[in-house]
């Protein structure tokens, strides 16, 4: 009896060995596997700006995709110094740009407390990552400051061509954003730190519907100080009753990286409002 119980104890371990072998311990609760090995040596460091790819996978859940966001674009990130253990920082900066990888941790050291709905104390985060680009933040800001002035010139011609196709009797904001009134109101306006009521339409310039809530048959009440820029400047643009269009640059809607699968990065969006109320912050 105790040959066969040590006979399968050895052959379990030597099966978990095997499964496990592969892959590298980083700490106690955070291991990795290279999937592929570029050739080079820019690890990052604390304070570098990488972009990535990261899929998290839970008991085959999916967390999160940034494959899925945001047109397949990588998602930007700063590399700080580890919080807790098994906190994924530490393993990227062990990769180089064009590496991928898979990092396993405990979900009760990821999630430390505010575990999700699907995952379990003693269940394995799987966080399967290929960095893309890993720059200085002097230079990744250069480079995003050079970018974003580029925007802003396509946008806005792209902006005025709409405006001249659509024959659009249209002003612009000092910020960019062009809008066309064509119902007034009653003489009062919002502010930012105010509530608004708003009936909405939005579309892209090539006439795509991406959201409205004319189509769901309610308005939408919501804090100026909580959505787009473009919206933050914009509907204060109109009277409280009062009707009109916006066309919002990219640089204040939602840039490069896009939350939504139905717009894309750099997206010019539209708008076609109506202000149905305000409440102003100072009221009880």
């Amino acid at each position: 009896m105790k040959l066969k119980f040590f006979f399968s104890l050895s052959m379990a371990s030597l099966i978990s060995f095997s499964t496990f072998a592969q892959y590298k311990k980083i700490n106690p609760v955070l291991d990795y596997k290279l999937i592929v090995d570029a050739p080079g040596k820019n690890f990052p460091k604390i304070g570098s700006m990488i972009t990535l790819h990261i899929k998290t996978i839970v008991n085959d859940n999916t967390l999160f995709d940034s494959y899925a966001m945001n047109h397949n674009e990588p998602v930007p990130a700063t590399v700080s110094a580890p919080q807790y253990t098994g906190d994924l920082m530490e393993g990227l900066m062990l990769l180089t740009p064009g590496d991928s990888a898979h990092f396993r941790a405990l979900a009760d050291s990821v999630f430390r407390g505010n575990m999700p709905p699907s995952v379990n104390t003693g269940d394995t985060v799987n966080f399967y990552v290929k960095l893309v680009t890993v720059k200085s933040k002097e230079d990744y800001d250069k480079e995003q400051s050079e970018k974003a002035a580029k925007q802003i010139a396509i946008d806005d011609g792209l902006i005025k061509g709409y405006i001249k196709k659509n024959q659009l009797n249209a002003l612009k904001t000092q910020s960019g954003i062009y809008y066309v009134i064509t119902q007034k109101g009653n003489g009062q306006h919002a502010t930012a730190a105010d509530k608004v009521k708003v009936h909405y339409k939005g579309y892209k310039l090539n006439g795509e519907t991406f959201d409205s809530s004319y189509d769901r048959g309610e308005p939408i009440t919501f804090p100026l100080s909580g959505v787009i820029k473009g919206w933050t400047e914009g509907i204060p643009l109109f009277e409280k009753g009062g009707k009109g269009t916006l066309l919002i640059p990219s640089h204040l809607a939602y840039g490069a990286n896009s939350p939504s699968p139905n717009i894309g990065p750099n997206e010019v969006l539209v708008f076609d409002v109506e202000l149905l109320d305000i409440n102003p912050a100072d009221s009880k």
